[in-house]
């Protein structure tokens, strides 16, 4: 529901923000401003394009292999999420313009000093936030917790 969420908001930015004026949503707090980002976040790196692909392909494929031993509702939600997230920007960089594996991230929403993003960055962010909790409360992937002393 998350990857779908992700392309269909990106979809509809594309429809109706292409050539127009930022739109306010919360004032400025809160604005739609389509950009295509080649890079990462701040637009770093917008020559390694490359390199961002390789890494969401790599980064799909473990947490993939991850789910295999699931066996906690929050780590499979955590890792759900983070998946649609990944997958989200990796189908930009594999089928928008300029070509495969090259392809420019459409974000479209802003905040005031911050970089413009998507659905599926919150996605990650919502992933990291998640997997962060089940690690400081000792939960494995398999559900199982962490011993107290067990390293």
């Amino acid at each position: 529901m998350c990857l779908a969420l992700d392309q269909v908001t990106k979809a509809l930015a594309v429809q109706h923000l292409t050539d127009q004026p930022d739109v306010q949503v919360v004032g400025e707090l809160l604005q739609l401003h389509l950009t295509y980002n080649p890079g990462a976040a701040f637009s770093l790196g917008t020559e390694f394009t490359y390199v961002f692909s390789a890494a969401a392909t790599i980064a799909t494929v473990v947490v993939l292999w991850l789910a295999r031993r699931l066996g906690s509702p929050l780590w499979a939600l955590a890792l759900g999420v983070l998946l649609a997230g990944i997958t989200g920007n990796l189908a930009d960089r594999l089928f928008r313009e300029p070509g495969p594996l090259r392809g420019h991230v459409v974000d479209f929403l802003m905040l005031p000093n911050w970089p413009i993003f998507n659905i599926a960055d919150v996605c990650i962010n919502v992933a990291a936030v998640l997997i962060v909790v089940q690690a400081f409360r000792g939960v494995r992937l398999d559900g199982t917790r962490e011993q107290e002393g067990e390293q």
